[in-house]
């Protein structure tokens, strides 16, 4: 089997685990079937290794242009400007950055977390007034 349609960025990407679940399942499977491509995949790794960077390689490897953790915050609290909350909807769905994909994900579950623990102090305070109220009813 060839080299696969992968470019060197692609396999690169794979190396790092940034590429999309379905392109890292594509390279996966062609990696099984294809020596070349191992041996191409084997180069790529000792040549990053070894120091030849590219500008796009620096700059996928340290995510710049991921959204910071704040920014993903706002994405999620609907408090961005239309364009900005575009911008990250692109980068997540369309790029498929797995990296902030999961900072999402923990955002939103530590969301969910703070709506359920709010929503359990309000009953229990609720709970206390309700007792309160009706031990003065019970006095009078």
């Amino acid at each position: 089997m060839d080299a696969g349609p992968f470019t060197d960025q692609e396999l690169l990407a794979y190396l790092d685990e940034s590429l999309s679940v379905e392109l890292m399942s594509q390279v996966e499977e062609s990696l099984r079937h294809s020596d070349s491509l191992r041996v191409r995949l084997a180069q790529l790794s000792r040549q990053r290794d070894h120091g030849a960077h590219s500008v796009g390689e620096i700059w996928r490897r340290n995510h710049l242009s991921c959204p910071s953790r704040s920014q993903l915050g706002g994405y999620l609290l609907e408090t961005l400007t239309p364009e900005f909350h575009s911008h990250i909807e692109f980068h997540l769905h369309q790029t498929g950055c797995r990296y902030c994909a999961a900072n999402l994900e923990d955002l939103q579950a530590g969301l969910s977390a703070a709506s359920t623990d709010k929503e359990r102090r309000r009953q229990k305070y609720f709970q206390s007034s309700a007792g309160y109220l009706s031990a003065k009813k019970a006095d009078r």
